[in-house]
């Protein structure tokens, strides 16, 4: 790709600037996908400068999104859509947690007050903005099958059977 003169002569902030503007709401941004703009040192403190005036959101380290505008203001983007943008970068399985699985089978009436997803990657924790969204390793079998009523079974009668055997 050629940079035009005046592509060069913008700093690398606006350029990184320009180009996440044009990614989907929750596409993750890191310093490895501007190298060809410049030094890895000027990338990640343009990145930096970025997260520090609101134009960008930090949301674990060297990994950033870009803030949803709103005629109401600036928001962050939603939490299963960075989630989504995570399990595909990093080709992990990525479910609901069992107590948000036993929420939508109607098997409780409890609404988790905490973002948790299992994956089948490590452990992490993601700030988008003032909420934390908790990323947990689990074992294979719980994240069999996917995106299917079975598997949302599985995981919420697990997590029942957590809950009875701690009530005990």
């Amino acid at each position: 790709m050629f940079l035009t003169k005046n592509e060069t002569m913008q700093p690398v902030a606006e350029r990184i600037l320009n180009q996440a503007k044009g990614l989907p709401e929750g596409a993750l941004i890191s310093a490895k996908e501007f190298l060809h703009l410049s030094t890895r040192a000027a990338v990640d403190q343009a990145l930096k400068r970025l997260a520090e005036g609101a134009e960008l959101m930090r949301v674990a380290r060297g990994v950033y999104v870009r803030p949803v505008q709103t005629r109401f203001g600036t928001r962050a983007p939603a939490p299963e859509k960075v989630v989504a943008s995570i399990a595909t970068s990093h080709a992990e399985t990525v479910v609901n947690h069992g107590a948000a699985a036993a929420n939508s089978l109607g098997l409780t009436t409890q609404v988790p007050t905490k973002l948790i997803y299992l994956t089948s990657g490590r452990n992490r924790r993601l700030h988008l903005g003032a909420q934390v969204v908790e990323m947990k390793h689990a074992p294979q079998w719980m994240l069999l099958p996917a995106h299917r009523a079975a598997g949302e079974a599985v995981r919420a009668l697990a997590w029942i059977g957590q809950r009875a055997r701690r009530k005990h």
